[in-house]
């Protein structure tokens, strides 16, 4: 491996385990439109697209033209603008993680399909005791991930060529971003997805708990 100089991290199911908040806000919105509501279980498989895709595919497919998908969106992000922090909480071992990290000087950054306002409001509750050079939630400027263009662009603000980067995620999203941008890929498997998915995707790597990490700096 080249020397590594920085990691770009995932958001959910990575540093923060946010599943719960993002499932109960979800489910709120169903029962508003009188919909069939989903376990935490089928939420790991509806997340880590963005929300718009999250709110098409947990609905009744008789429900899923643009229009409604739109006013579901709209009221899911209302909930969950109300609820993003009730439950969501760092994975264990992540603070011991980034303490390390931060003493070795690491550029550490975050990228995540999430609406970046929400992105920002986590990363300031939760990881506002360590440095990120740059903190991506989702916008108008770029494609969302699996597109590289967001990761690129990162790479380029904290002047690190791709082979000096580590990118861990729990996605096939995440492994795709990362290959695509020329990053480390790390699949970790405390998160939403399987270890097969992370392979078959591309993961350079498999951790099974954050510390982990520390053997590939």
């Amino acid at each position: 491996m080249n020397s590594i100089r920085a990691i770009i991290f995932d958001l959910d199911g990575t540093l923060v385990d946010s599943l719960a908040d993002i499932a109960d806000a979800m489910n709120r919105t169903l029962m508003r439109f009188n919909c069939p509501v989903h376990d935490y279980e089928a939420y790991k498989y509806f997340v880590g697209n963005g929300l718009k895709n999250l709110v098409h595919d947990c609905l009744p497919d008789d429900k899923k033209d643009e229009n409604h998908v739109m006013e579901c969106l709209k009221i899911m992000m209302e909930e969950y603008g109300k609820s993003y922090a009730e439950k969501t909480r760092l994975y264990n071992g992540i603070p011991e993680l980034l303490d390390t990290l931060s003493g070795k000087g690491l550029k550490m950054a975050v990228l995540s399909n999430k609406a970046d306002e929400l992105t920002q409001k986590i990363c300031s509750k939760l990881l506002k005791k360590w440095h990120f050079e740059i903190i991506l939630g989702a916008t108008e400027h770029f494609p969302r991930k699996p597109n590289p263009e967001s990761a690129l662009h990162i790479l380029k603000k904290i002047n690190v060529s791709p082979e000096n980067v580590l990118y861990p995620g729990d996605t096939n999203v995440d492994m795709q971003t990362a290959r695509a941008a020329g990053l480390f890929a790390i699949g970790v498997t405390w998160g939403f997805r399987t270890k097969d998915e992370l392979l078959e995707n591309g993961a350079c790597a498999i951790i099974d708990n954050p510390l982990e990490l520390l053997k590939f700096t």
